[in-house]
Parts: C-alpha cells; structure tokens; sequence
C-alpha cells in the first residue's frame, strides 16, 4: 500500500486522467442487515466513486458466517483472514479504513499490523452500554478497555459528532477525529400522495428493534392515530406480542422505506444511547418533523433547529412535532449534503486521493429561511 507523507487532505483535484485513488473498506456490518451503518458505508461508497476514487469492501457477505449471540440478524464471518490477505494483494489499495470491529475488522487489523499497514477505524456503535444493557454483570470499563486496544494503532478513529469525540477521549481514545454524517436527499424526499392505510396521526421509528433502543418508551406512549415500525431485532416478536396495536411491518429499502418516511407525520426517535441517528436526518428530508428526547445523538444531529422537538416528556415532543411545517423538516435535510461529509472523510485518511471536480447544488440561505418559515404541508394530513 502506497503511504503518502504529506499532509492529509480533502484530496488532490487533478485532471480526470489521474489515477484513481483506491479504497478498502472492511466491515461486519452489511446488507441485508438494514442499519445506519450498512446505509452510511454504501453512500460513502457511492459518493467516493462520483469523486473518481474506486472503493471495494470486505464484508460477510458470501462467507461461512454464525449469528452474532443474542442478536442472529447480525452474521459474523467465520475465519476469513486468509481471503482478506488476497484482496489486499490484488486491490493494492491507496488506503484502509476498518468501519466494525466484529470478526473482519479483527482479521483485517491483525493484517495491517503483521504488514505495517496504515489504517484508519470508525466508532459507530456504543458497544459499553449494549452489552451492558444485555449483560450487566459486563462492566462498561471492560469494554472501553477492548476498544481502547482495537482503535489504538489507527492513524485516525472517525466519530459522528463533537460530543462523542469529546466523551471518547475523556475515556482514553487517542488520534479522534470527526466524520459527521449526511443525507442523501435525491432519494430521500417528499413523495406527494404517499399513504399508509392506518389511522393518522402515523408516528414512525425505522432502525433495529433492540433493547439498546429504547422502543418500548415509544410504544407506552398514549397518543392519538398509529405507531409504526420498521426494521427487525431480537425484541421484534416480543414487543410485537406486548403491543398489538401498534404496526410492526418489518424491514424496509431502497424506495419502499422512502414512500414510507414521506408517508407519515412525525419520527420518532426514541434512543438514549446512538452516537449519531441517521434515520433522522433521511426523516427530515422526507419532509417529517422529529420527536426525541434532548441526548447527545438528537442535540448533536438537530441543535435547537425548529425542526424537531426535544423534550424529556416524549409524549409532548411527539404533539410538538405535529405542528412543525413539513417544508422546514425538508430545508434543514437539504443542508446536511453527504458530499461535505465525504470531503471529511478524505481528509482523515493518511494519504491524499486524487478526486475530481464535482458541482453540487447548494440551498442558499434565503431559499432554506424562507421554507422554514412556510406554514405550507408538503402533503395532506387525513
């Protein structure tokens, strides 16, 4: 693998002659596990291409995999160091970045340090406080200690947001840097006439159906019209027998999930332990206001912008975001553009990429005001 020395930046600009900067992406999170991570390295992927760069990723896929304990969705591929060390022979990539530390980000770390690799890692997943929530008797040190170890020789752990950097070094990380996260609003938006056949108000949660993510607050909630969820998880069956009022419709992509987001009236986004929170940025671009409660993922992702409410009373917070205009929630997503957080990511990598010239359109800050302060729904509420 080719190390530049020179400093690290956003990439070189050249002629669309150059040679095309490669990237080796290896993670254990990975279709059909449907997820913010699987949905951020796939448009991280796409966007990198656009920019002239070739990525390629080692993920379980077509593995000899086993169900991850307590959490089957979650495949881990069974010794696949071999079959990594070949990819890397034949892909000679520019650069490595380890996104999970499940069994191929492990293989693929002990590679780079036998061959004095570079590589950069990122911090998705608050793996103390789930296991701790699925095994107290863990000790949330004992778990930070493991990925002090695993992060530890990257030239740069990749976080979400400036609260969590902040947190992450206060528990010993070194070499942190931000990577924060965007929304790909060309697939993500309004779709007029979209509708469920259920009872408005429809309050949606879309993402894994864990314990680690607070559902079951979401689901006591006394509120008017239908709950729906999307996604799967190892609680699926149990809160879907607890509930049977609410509509649990499985996993969704690609344009289902889109029709789905611009079908409803409010996402709720019950989790008090994300680092980042995806969905809600694809839930805003879908024009729908969001419910949380006021933690470091919806403080980090929303700040005070009227486009969310945030309120230790989730019950009130979902009322609240009834009456944001849809037009705002749309103008906020439209400023979170992934292109600037792919620059980002280029800048964390310890050499620089080759990458061409692309235009991006921008809202100018008249035409996000000005639909922000819209009363105007981007679709009729029955």
């Amino acid at each position: 693998m080719t190390v530049d020395a020179a400093p690290a930046g956003p990439g070189v600009r050249t002629s669309s002659g150059a040679r095309a900067g490669r990237l080796l992406i290896f993670t254990d999170a990975w279709a059909p596990q449907v997820n913010g991570v699987v949905r951020t390295l796939e448009t991280l992927g796409r966007d990198l291409e656009a920019l002239g760069c070739e990525v390629r990723y080692a993920t379980p896929k077509g593995r000899l995999t086993v169900p991850l304990p307590t959490y089957p969705e979650i495949r881990l591929a069974m010794f696949p160091r071999r079959s990594l060390e070949r990819m890397i022979d034949e892909f000679a990539p520019d650069a490595i970045h380890i996104a999970t530390e499940g069994t191929i980000g492990l293989s693929a770390r002990a590679i780079c340090r036998a061959r004095g690799l570079s590589f950069t890692t990122s911090f998705h997943t608050r793996f103390p406080e789930y296991v701790h929530a699925r095994f107290p008797f863990v000790p949330k040190q004992f778990v930070y200690r493991i990925l002090r170890w695993f992060h530890g020789p990257a030239t740069a752990m990749m976080v979400a947001t400036p609260s969590l950097k902040q947190e992450l070094e206060a528990n010993g990380f070194r070499n942190v840097r931000i990577w924060a996260r965007g929304v790909d609003v060309a697939q993500f938006r309004p779709i007029p006439g979209a509708s469920l056949p259920f009872p408005h108000p429809i309050w949606l949660y879309v993402g894994r159906i864990a314990v680690e993510k607070n559902i079951e607050t979401f689901l006591k909630l006394d509120l008017p019209g239908t709950k729906v969820i999307i996604g799967d998880g190892p609680a699926r069956s149990s809160l879907a027998r607890a509930y049977p009022d609410a509509r649990f419709l499985g996993p969704k992509s690609g344009e289902e999930l889109v029709r789905h987001y611009a079908a409803s009236d409010v996402f709720v986004f019950p989790s008090l332990t994300d680092t980042f929170g995806l969905v809600m940025l694809e839930a805003l671009a879908c024009g729908v206001p969001v419910a949380a409660f006021p933690v470091q993922g919806p403080i980090d992702v929303l700040g005070d912008a009227p486009i969310a409410a945030l309120d230790c009373d989730l019950a009130q917070a979902c009322l609240r975001a009834l009456e944001i205009p849809r037009l705002a929630a749309r103008a906020f997503a439209i400023t979170r553009s992934w292109r600037n957080c792919t620059e980002q990511f280029l800048s964390n990598l310890p050499v620089r990429f080759p990458i061409r010239e692309v235009e991006v359109e921008s809202p100018t800050p008249d035409a996000v005001l000005s639909a922000a302060a819209s009363p105007e729904p981007l679709r009729a509420v029955s």
